[in-house]
């Protein structure tokens, strides 16, 4: 792999209604496969890890693209001293703009996303070519993070091993995208505007909206089980929550509200909706205790349920570390619940409101021909 500079070049700006999506021109008689993106911000540390595993076993038709979204420390360094090729944003633009921007350079005739906290598994590259061209009418495919998460707490091993578990059991005919370990064809990319960067400034649901497009276009998506990669980001209850409520439930509730689209798949199958409103039904029991103290036994009811309902995680964090640490993601998931539901009903209420708002509003006021001629005759 060559080593690079931060680059830039000229490019065609294809409008879109996402904005405009710059798209690089193929260079003659190029025989590159595989374009693989990844964005950063500030994190020299785990990006050396993520480039380690990348760069194992080079290949001439793959070609690595850092894409460093205005980091200021080391981060565009590290990616050139370890012989990326390095471009970069001229503000902080979230990483939406910084995949759309990678795209644009690429050379490759798929787009392979990868997260710079996350270290692909080896053979992952290959995988992802082969499936490819194995599958012409499939146009992007995703996998999962592995069972091996590198940081150590409680929250943080709950919270990959949740997605890791999540990713495993869904449908293999994906109705959505993911943009940690995710390839796409070049050309399906470019016609439906790349992410919204525009929509999305910062981390938030950029992958599931554009999935969501891929699918209304009539495009396949695959979840490979076994494309994974080892997460090494850490995480603490209050990035957990935050996270999970403005970036994650707060914009997808509105997407579904929009598109009316709730695919029955991984966070949104049937058994975690249901799980969500059990946990509110406990919760409004506990609280009306009060006044009728029997509802104590039906929002201990509904608890229990959804500890039944979500059995197969627990066993599955069993086997992963122990009794002890899946007794302690209990309250963690109940705790995921609560705040997702009260999220969507949040949205709900919100997009309900102006819904009525729009339709009680009176049109626009538009003059009449006539009077429009009285009122521009001169005086004189």
């Amino acid at each position: 792999m060559s080593r690079a500079t931060e680059e830039s070049a000229k490019v065609e700006q294809r409008p879109t209604a996402w904005g405009h999506l710059q798209v690089s021109p193929r260079t003659p008689g190029s025989s590159m496969q595989l374009s693989i993106i990844v964005p950063v911000y500030n994190n020299p540390d785990d990006l050396r890890e993520c480039l380690a595993a990348l760069l194992i076993a080079p290949r001439p038709d793959v070609e690595i693209i850092v894409v460093d979204d205005a980091s200021t420390d080391d981060t565009a360094a590290v990616a050139r001293d370890m012989g990326a090729r390095v471009l970069r944003l001229a503000q902080n633009s979230g990483p939406a703009a910084a995949r759309n921007h990678g795209a644009s350079q690429a050379q490759g005739d798929i787009l392979f996303f990868v997260d710079a906290d996350v270290v692909l598994l080896p053979g992952a590259v290959d995988r992802v070519l082969r499936l490819f061209a194995a599958h012409p009418e499939v146009t992007a495919v995703f996998g999962s993070y592995d069972a091996h998460p590198r940081a150590a707490s409680t929250v943080s091993r709950y919270r990959n091993l949740l997605h890791h578990f999540v990713h495993q059991r869904g449908k293999a005919e994906a109705s959505t995208f993911w943009a940690g370990c995710g390839a796409i064809r070049r050309t399906v990319f470019q016609e439906v505007g790349g992410f919204d960067a525009q929509r999305f400034p910062r981390p938030s649901i950029e992958d599931i909206e554009l999935g969501y497009r891929l699918r209304q276009a009539g495009h396949r998506i695959l979840l490979d089980k076994a494309l994974q990669g080892t997460h090494l980001k850490r995480w603490t209850l209050r990035s957990i929550i935050q996270t999970d409520i403005v970036n994650r439930a707060i914009p997808w509730a509105r997407l579904i509200l929009e598109r009316k689209i709730i695919p029955d798949d991984l966070n949104l199958k049937g058994g975690q909706r249901l799980s969500v409103a059990l946990v509110g039904l406990s919760c409004i029991s506990f609280l009306l205790t009060v006044f009728r103290f029997e509802l104590m036994f039906l929002g201990a009811i509904a608890l229990g349920s959804v500890i039944i309902l979500n059995r197969q995680l627990f066993l599955f964090l069993f086997r992963q570390h122990g009794l002890l640490f899946a007794i302690q993601c209990i309250p963690l998931h109940l705790l995921h619940y609560f705040y997702s539901g009260l999220s969507y009903v949040y949205v709900w209420l919100r997009f309900q409101i102006e819904s009525a708002v729009a339709q009680l509003a009176p049109p626009p006021h538009r003059r009449s021909p006539a009077k429009a001629g009285k009122q521009s005759r001169s005086p004189h």
